[in-house]
């Protein structure tokens, strides 16, 4: 079984995330961490990133064929890729894409990046939250199948190691688990990696500390990689794992690459909760998500 509503409700609250985070990028010098304790939006419209487009190449692909294959989510990331790719795609990516577009494997052209390692960047665990809530019914299958879901842009095995942990706690967030539990439970599910090692950190840091601090300890996605990255967003998700807005506000406190972390905790707490608590100003700024969304909970 599948659970084809948690999925679409996660790609709605990634995108939400996604697009409130970047809200905070390119504002005036000294003024940022005044407009987030004030709670002071920008005016929409909202537009989303990469990080949307990718996870929404990755819920079709779930959709039509009802698990990761790898050549067609490689295929379908270049084609969402050639057709929009002014969604603040990174560096790399673009390359990897391009190569895809014009005809190399995935594998190949994924394994040469950063001298044969593959990227350990944040972008395979940016998407991936939907999947999560897609097969929550099985941990196991979660695993298996973010991990595929990964390699197709991601070599390293750091890059995975997010990915699984993201899809995890998105899974555990449908499957009620208690926010105190959320870090640990999904520490235990991700393999031997520095992000399971900052995760396990993170589950003995209070979900009453100041997300500011915990960046510090944890990284904020400065460096735009898993490591730098994971761990902070799952603290922050489990922080409001039942409160929405309040989820974005805090992961945002800390800055850093803060579309990705919001994005993330997004698709994380939206499984669980929806959209339900945005403000009405959240819902008509955010760029809509393409109409097929609706139809995907509909199907059988």
């Amino acid at each position: 079984m599948v659970n084809r509503a948690a999925a679409v409700a996660a790609m709605r609250g990634l995108a939400l995330g996604d697009a409130f985070g970047e809200t905070w990028f390119f504002r005036p010098a000294g003024t940022l961490e005044e407009a987030l304790v004030e709670r002071r939006l920008k005016d929409g419209p909202w537009p989303w990133t990469d990080d949307t487009a990718m996870a929404l190449s990755l819920l079709r692909i779930l959709d039509r064929h009802g698990h990761v294959d790898r050549d067609a989510l490689a295929a379908e990331f270049a084609r969402a890729y050639a057709a929009d790719p002014y969604r603040c795609y990174g560096a790399s990516m673009h390359d990897v894409l391009r190569a895809i577009g014009d005809g190399e494997g995935w594998a190949a052209v994924t394994g040469r990046q950063f001298d044969g390692m593959g990227s350990w960047g944040n972008g395979a665990a940016m998407r991936v939250a939907p999947l999560g809530a897609w097969f929550c019914d099985d941990l196991d299958l979660v695993v298996a199948e973010a991990s595929r879901s990964a390699v197709v842009t991601h070599a390293h095995a750091e890059a995975a190691a997010g990915a699984v942990a993201v899809a995890v706690a998105a899974a555990l967030s449908v499957r009620g688990v208690a926010a105190g539990d959320l870090v640990e439970a999904v520490a235990g599910r991700v393999p031997d990696s520095e992000v399971a090692a900052r995760l396990r950190r993170a589950a003995g840091i209070a979900l009453s500390a100041d997300p500011r601090h915990v960046a510090a300890m944890l990284g904020c996605g400065r460096q735009i990689s898993a490591v730098d990255t994971v761990p902070y967003a799952v603290w922050c998700a489990a922080r409001h794992l039942d409160d929405l807005p309040e989820a974005l506000w805090a992961t945002a406190m800390a800055g850093g690459d803060v579309d990705t972390t919001c994005a993330i905790v997004g698709g994380i707490v939206a499984a669980r909760t929806g959209l339900t608590g945005l403000p009405d100003e959240w819902l008509t700024a955010c760029e809509p998500l393409p109409a097929w969304v609706a139809a995907v909970d509909d199907r059988p």
